[in-house]
């Protein structure tokens, strides 16, 4: 199929964590000629990272045709990993880094390297916490999704929401 006539959609992705590690949560907002979708969810023990990488696969896999895709993250961890091609990187040293350590994280990478097949991925860097409407909606979604401590009131954030 020609790139020219896949659908562009923007995907907004953040990733927010209480404690590092600790409850997190993250959310993933989906773009179309207009339309919205606004995905969340969250693990009661993880790492920031994790749901920055969590909130890419999660936006990527909702997708239900192949698209072009920009992806906008405040994570520079993300964005990085594919401008400056260290995910390459890793994949051509069998999951090592430059000083031949394990790759943190390697099962959600091969698990959003998987989401991203079927789309043209472009991903862009954005500000965090700045004026960036669709990136600070985003951050609210992901910290309302961190789960609430054992016995704290039912979280609506917890699993994943699905907003239209």
């Amino acid at each position: 199929m020609n790139a020219d006539s896949l659908p562009q959609v923007d995907i907004y992705t953040d990733g927010a964590c209480s404690g590092n590690p600790g409850p997190g949560g993250w959310a993933a907002i989906l773009l179309y000629k207009g339309h919205q979708r606004e995905l969340s969810g969250g693990e009661p023990v993880t790492t920031n990272q994790r749901m920055e990488l969590r909130a890419a696969i999660e936006g990527l896999k909702a997708l239900k045709r192949p698209a072009r895709v920009r992806l906008h993250s405040d994570s520079a961890y993300l964005v990085n990993a594919f401008r400056q091609s260290w995910v390459r990187r890793w994949q051509a040293n069998g999951w090592r880094t430059a000083a031949k350590q394990p790759v943190a994280n390697q099962d959600l990478w091969q698990e959003l390297l998987r989401a991203m097949e079927a789309h043209q991925v472009e991903w862009v860097k954005v500000t965090g916490h700045a004026d960036d409407e669709w990136n600070n909606r985003a951050d609210a979604l992901a910290r309302a999704a961190i789960p609430k401590a054992p016995g704290a009131a039912e979280h609506p954030g917890k699993g994943v929401e699905q907003h239209e």
